[in-house]
């Protein structure tokens, strides 16, 4: 491969590709490799593309790639790398390709970073009981004598002193520990594989998960769904959390039992701001839709807009090192994806 240039291949919906590759990025993809179809494709099933794949030493590949198959990797026997650049690879990364030896990256690292901010974001509006102040405000307009009984049971609305519980010490779980630390906050972290002494680092407490819901005022959830994970927040968890906390999901909808959670809110006794849900979208006649204290967003933590393309920039930056023969740095490993979303 040092005597020509590496030759790419972009799979990924057609949405995907507008999504993260604007000018400037199209250009630095066309100054590192040769891409052996002009557009990206979405499956491997004409001929021109199973004869493409015989060229293909490098998949580029993002939302959208259909799996990665034994019968795809036989038509392509050059392949040496798939470089993900959007987050989880479960979706189309087979055992046929580690079996292969192909090298994986992701671009979850990218997408941390506006779900950590949202997340932030999230926490100090919870913090303020900014929804609920916004609701009243809409049912009393011109009016602020009603402001006084929005905080709830928790008492004041207040970001003072106050303790978030971050589940799961993940890329994401990480950064949203790191962007706490300059506020007048305790964080603790609640993580059956996180090491004390990192969490430390990032200015949080390790505890147990069940001391966590116990003691903070926001609990939000960064762990992957997995079975061990399924319904983590249940009916007991919710029980344990404190009267006005509030729980925040942008990792998967799965973590949380929601008919729990739904009976918590509808008393009134819990807040909760819900990117994902299970099922994602929730029925119509969810009461969790008209509850003044849930927000619902659909799903809009991640990337979007002009933020994909941080994502796309880091699968180019891999595959400059991978044509320069220098270490990838945001390598997925078979094992790591057991507690890995």
């Amino acid at each position: 491969m040092a005597d020509e240039r590496v030759r790419v291949m972009l799979v990924m919906a057609d949405t995907a590709y507008r999504d993260l590759f604007d000018d400037e990025l199209r250009s630095r993809l066309d100054a590192l490799a040769e891409l052996v179809l002009p557009g990206p494709v979405e499956s491997f099933g004409s001929p021109g593309v199973r004869a493409a794949l015989g060229r293909t030493d490098v998949l580029l590949t993002s939302w959208g790639c259909p799996p990665l198959d034994a019968a795809v990797l036989g038509d392509a026997p050059r392949l040496r790398a798939v470089l993900h650049a959007a987050g989880s690879v479960k979706h189309h990364v087979t055992d046929a390709c580690w079996d292969r030896g192909l090298a994986v990256t992701t671009a979850a690292d990218a997408n941390a970073v506006p779900v950590a901010e949202f997340t932030l974001a999230a926490i100090l509006a919870a913090g303020k009981r900014a929804h609920a102040f916004a609701a009243g405000f809409r049912a009393h307009p011109g009016e602020l004598a009603w402001r006084d009984g929005v905080a709830g049971a928790a008492g004041e609305a207040s970001n003072y002193r106050r303790t978030v519980g971050v589940v799961g010490f993940s890329r994401i779980g990480r950064r949203v520990a790191g962007l706490l630390q300059p506020f007048d906050l305790t964080v603790l972290v609640a993580d059956p594989y996180a090491d004390a002494a990192a969490v430390a680092a990032a200015g949080a407490e390790l505890v147990e998960l069940d001391d966590l819901v116990r003691r903070a005022h926001v609990v939000t959830l960064h762990a992957p769904a997995l079975p061990a994970t399924h319904h983590l927040i249940d009916a007991r968890r919710c029980a344990l959390m404190k009267d006005g906390a509030t729980l925040i999901n942008t990792a998967r909808g799965a973590l949380v039992d929601h008919a729990a959670l739904t009976g918590e809110c509808e008393r009134g006794r819990l807040h909760a701001l819900l990117d994902v849900t299970d099922p994602e979208p929730l029925p119509p006649d969810s009461p969790l839709y008209r509850l003044p204290n849930v927000v619902l967003t659909p799903h809009i933590a991640g990337a979007m807009g002009s933020e994909c393309r941080r994502l796309a920039a880091l699968a180019l930056d891999e595959l400059d090192r991978l044509v320069r023969g220098e270490p990838l740095r945001h390598r997925v490993h078979r094992a790591e994806l057991v507690v890995q979303a």
